[in-house]
């Protein structure tokens, strides 16, 4: 009899879980976990269409120069951004900025630039200039920035940045 009373009690459990679930099921958009809300309809369809060329930007410039491959199309997305991850966007172009601007201003190619072999002529202030950019590009902050701009993609767009 008491087997009979736990069969009795899982299977009423099961069926208003079922109950909950196609209750929850059918209806207009607002019902939909997966809709993406109208205030962030136009980021998120920027974010879709720039997918393609922001990989194609990373992919070309590599560990080297991926990130400033990418700008043009960070700052396209920042533009269209909402204000919940503004900021976020603002640290990423900043600190991308940066650094061209110190390798801009020491003449160098981003592209070919290493650390540990530095082009001739470049003096040590310049050198210093430069560690400064990209220590704060790889800092803890940006990636904090960075990862807060993927996951909203994700949650709020249901996609990725870049695939």
């Amino acid at each position: 009899m008491r087997r009979s009373a736990c069969v009795r009690l899982g299977v009423a459990a099961v069926a208003a879980i079922a109950l909950l679930g196609v209750a929850g099921c059918g209806g207009d958009d607002a019902d939909d976990p997966y809709a993406i809300p109208d205030e962030f309809q136009d980021y998120c369809e920027e974010v879709d269409e720039q997918q393609a060329p922001l990989s194609a930007a990373l992919a070309a410039g590599g560990r080297s120069s991926g990130l400033i491959e990418a700008l043009p199309i960070f700052e396209t997305l920042a533009a269209k951004a909402p204000e919940d991850i503004a900021d976020d966007w603002e640290i990423v172009i900043e600190r991308i900025h940066d650094l061209v601007d110190a390798l801009d201003a020491a003449g160098v190619d981003p592209a070919s630039y290493d650390r540990r072999h530095p082009p001739a002529g470049l003096d040590q202030e310049q050198r210093d200039t430069i560690d400064a950019a990209a220590v704060a590009l790889v800092s803890r902050t940006t990636g904090e920035a960075m990862i807060g701009v993927e996951q909203h993609a994700r949650d709020v767009c249901k996609t990725q940045l870049a695939p």
